[in-house]
């Protein structure tokens, strides 16, 4: 099969692979109909996740027609059209019994495209099928459910659930990629006054103000801090949401955050940052990080069937699986080539 290869920072292939197959009961083998590329990719690719090894199929997300199962899949046949989660969990260990997928004690978590081999192929093998699978409604838009693949839950779970986002709240997402763009989706279920937008890039300023933030700023001259300190009277936000994953955008959030407010971390970090606690210790301030769990999936899937939220607003590119080279080029180039998410079809 066909399948994009990672071999050490700044160093991909497509290339020929062995067609993976079941080796546990609970497996499935998953034919990939829909693929994407995500932020963390990138940061494989800088070499920043050092548990992603040479040789390894990356990619988290998809959605896919089962192939085979193991024998003690029970939930689906072959056939069946399924949303892949980013994260395996076997349901049964005592962190999977608290929701917290993503540290599974049997093997599971963020193990796709970073311990085992993952989607961005012609076939991916799932462990923990039951539980890492679920089903797609016949004559659903499958490529705007490879949304809730991660980054919908991601900016729902790790931003607005733990940034405890509540109505008439100000928030602040720093950070205008997919990731980020997801987060502003989301924290709109719970009705805060002011979402404020902040990245260098004007276009995705523009689509986060069509899809619902209310103020936008620009952080070229990286004075963000200050402008919405200005918007705010000086008293900064009720919650600021770091969705990229670099130190100045977490000193960013630092800078805003009201006593008594919340910082939520989502972005990926590569390196150390700098935490102001000198600052932030007697202003009552709640900081979280967090792995998505994907728990609040099968909540996100109602909405998006229902038409109540609309992630395919932020797919901006096509692509075969064979131009998965041109997809990282467009993707890694976001900014020139004006990209969110890009759509990769086998």
């Amino acid at each position: 099969m066909k399948a994009l290869v990672y071999h050490g920072p700044g160093k991909l292939a497509l290339e020929d692979k062995p067609t993976p197959v079941i080796r546990n009961p609970t497996d499935a083998i998953v034919r990939i109909t829909k693929t994407t590329i995500c932020g963390t990719d990138l940061h494989i690719m800088k070499g920043d996740v050092p548990t992603v090894t040479a040789g390894r199929i990356l990619g988290h997300e998809g959605v896919g027609i089962i192939e085979q199962t193991g024998e003690n899949v029970s939930n689906f046949s072959v056939g069946d059209h399924v949303l892949i989660s980013c994260i395996s969990s076997c349901g049964k260990c005592t962190n999977c019994k608290k929701g917290m997928y993503s540290h599974c004690e049997n093997g599971g978590g963020w193990v796709l495209g970073n311990l085992i081999d993952g989607t961005q192929a012609e076939y991916v093998r799932i462990p923990f099928a039951d539980n890492s699978l679920y089903p797609i409604p016949a004559g659903s838009d499958e490529e705007a459910l490879v949304m809730l693949s991660d980054i919908l839950p991601t900016g729902f779970e790790c931003g607005v659930l733990n940034g405890q986002v509540k109505p008439g709240d100000t928030v602040a997402i720093i950070g205008g990629g997919p990731i980020g763009l997801a987060t502003l989706l989301t924290a709109q279920f719970y009705s805060p006054a002011e979402i404020i937008m902040i990245d260098i890039d004007d276009n995705r300023l523009e689509v986060s103000s069509r899809f619902g933030a209310t103020k936008a700023i620009n952080n070229s001259d990286g004075k963000a801090a200050e402008k919405v300190m200005t918007l705010t009277g000086n008293r900064g936000v009720d919650v600021a949401i770091e969705a990229i994953g670099m130190s100045s955008s977490f000193d960013v959030c630092q800078a805003i955050v009201a006593a008594g407010g919340h910082i939520a971390n989502i972005g990926v970090h590569g390196t150390p940052v700098q935490l102001n606690l000198d600052k932030l210790w007697s202003h009552n301030i709640t900081l979280t990080t967090r792995l998505v769990d994907t728990v609040t999936t099968p909540m996100l899937l109602k909405t998006v069937l229902s038409g109540k939220v609309q992630p395919k607003q932020l797919i901006t590119h096509h692509f075969a699986l064979n131009d998965v080279m041109q997809a990282y080029d467009t993707f890694g180039n976001a900014m020139k080539e004006r990209a969110l998410k890009v759509i990769i079809t086998n």
